[in-house]
């Protein structure tokens, strides 16, 4: 199966996380299929909080990709 998560990235109590399209098998940081976006959570002034290519998600989701609960819960707050 398919699915669209987070991957962290940064350094320590530095986040910063790449949406990635990846198979449920591989590891959290391990091979990915296409990187959609990123997330920065700690992103003040001008930085940009989160960007993703919408179009590219939704051509994945209608192929049968699923989305985990944090991809859900961000994409809805940030629309």
């Amino acid at each position: 199966m398919i699915k669209i998560r987070l991957a962290r990235h940064g350094s320590k109590k530095r986040p910063f996380y790449k949406i990635i399209l990846t198979d449920v098998r591989s590891a959290r940081n391990g091979k990915f299929i296409e990187k959609l976006g990123f997330f920065n959570p700690i992103a003040n002034g001008k930085e940009k909080k989160i960007k993703y290519n919408s179009k590219r998600i939704q051509y994945w989701l209608n192929i049968g990709a699923k989305m985990s609960q944090r991809i859900k819960t961000l994409l809805k707050k940030y629309k």
